[in-house]
């Protein structure tokens, strides 16, 4: 917070008025069904994009990435052509705070002009929804200008509509929603149709540790709205026989298997991982209420198997990532968390045993892989909000 305050003075020449956080977050159980109306279960993290921001007279905002040591301004006018004020493109990291205010727009809400600074200590690109976190971010120091309030979820809701309209990524609602209402030491339970959620108990005798591999990935490139369009497809294909079927959530594991010969090969292949995956996710709750973490850790390798080989997002870093925490004593379960294709895993470990573990798995993917990884040791933490 320090750090972005003396960034802000130093471009600006006077200390921010507010400071803004909103978490990263790391998904336990449910991936890739958020845009299928299933159910997940992630955690905000104790890692952040930080704000620091005043309101100012001018007619366009000012936005500074301390992270790229790069500078945009957009206004009003410019937002709707993706342009800044010297009508030259938006840099690509610009396009989630301006698709924030495009989507506020949209509301009608007054949106101030802001100077503004941020810089984040969520990966980028490692699954850990760094986006997500930036336009949380950027909701609450709008809201805090525009001085109106709108609750957690709708804030959720308008940050994925300038996701998937104004950046141009297909994504669930998972993201935006575990940065907006993430609780202290819990884990949230979404319902991604009704937008239902409630929290549950992280057993107090586990960690979560996050492995990244330090891989990267695009989710721009194309196979994620690849494999949304395929779950779209095999709805559409079952609707013949299911037509009360809106979306996967709705179909059985048991009528999956009856009729997934219906289906061409790839697009059964990705609708299993999705019908499965809700079934897991299902189970997950009364797991942990009953603190049995064993099984849950069992539902989350199996995720990762199915990940892997019926969604087909993973790769050979995740693999080794995840069989080497999976060898580990400790290690109730391990598995890729986010869209996958790089990034990182996700590993549910005994407190006693998480020093150890956190070594032993950067030493083991170390040597298969010749790539220094970052482990953290994490805890579930509070949504966005107002720090300053």
């Amino acid at each position: 917070m320090e750090r972005i305050s003396t960034i802000y003075r130093e471009k600006f020449g006077y200390p921010p008025a507010h400071i803004a956080r909103a978490p990263g977050r790391v998904n336990l159980l449910g991936e890739h069904v958020d845009y299928n109306d299933g159910f997940v279960l992630p955690a905000a993290i104790d890692r952040a994009t930080y704000v620091a921001f005043s309101p100012t007279n001018a007619r366009h905002s000012t936005l500074v990435a301390a992270d790229f040591d790069q500078q945009a301004s957009f206004s009003a006018e410019s937002i709707p052509t993706k342009t800044q004020a010297d009508s030259s493109p938006l840099p690509e990291w610009g396009l989630y705070p301006a698709g924030v205010m495009w989507s506020l727009m949209e509301e009608n809400l007054p949106i101030p002009s802001i100077n503004a600074i941020f810089a984040s200590d969520v990966p980028r690109g490692s699954g850990l929804s760094s986006s997500a976190s930036v336009e949380m971010a950027f909701m609450i120091a709008w809201q805090t200008i525009g001085d109106w309030t709108l609750p957690p979820m709708k804030r959720a809701l308008l940050g994925q509509k300038a996701e998937n309209k104004y950046v141009g990524v297909n994504c669930g609602i998972m993201d935006q929603f575990a940065s907006a209402c993430g609780v202290e030491n819990k884990l949230l339970l979404l319902d991604c149709r009704s937008l239902e959620w409630k929290t549950v108990p992280l057993p107090g005798n586990v960690s979560i540790v996050i492995a990244d591999t330090t891989v990267r990935r695009k989710l721009t490139s194309g196979e994620y709205n690849k494999r949304r369009s395929a779950c779209e497809e095999a709805v559409r294909l079952l609707k013949e026989d299911l037509p009360n079927v809106r979306s996967l959530r709705d179909v059985s594991v048991e009528e999956f298997d009856r009729l997934a010969n219906k289906l061409p090969g790839e697009i059964e292949k990705r609708a299993r991982h999705v019908v499965e995956e809700i079934g897991r996710s299902n189970q997950a709750e009364a797991l942990l209420e009953a603190g049995d973490v064993q099984n849950f850790g069992r539902l989350m390798n199996e995720c990762h198997v199915s990940l892997r080989d019926l969604y087909e997002v993973s790769c050979p870093e995740l693999n080794v990532m995840v069989n080497v925490a999976q060898s580990l004593d400790g290690c109730y379960g391990a598995r890729l968390t986010g869209a996958g294709f790089g990034g990182c895993t996700v590993n549910l470990v005994a407190n006693e045993k998480v020093d150890d573990f956190a070594k032993a798995l950067a030493k083991g993917y170390e040597s298969e892989t010749r790539l220094h990884p970052e482990i953290y040791i994490t805890h579930a933490s509070n949504g966005a909000g107002l720090m300053k």
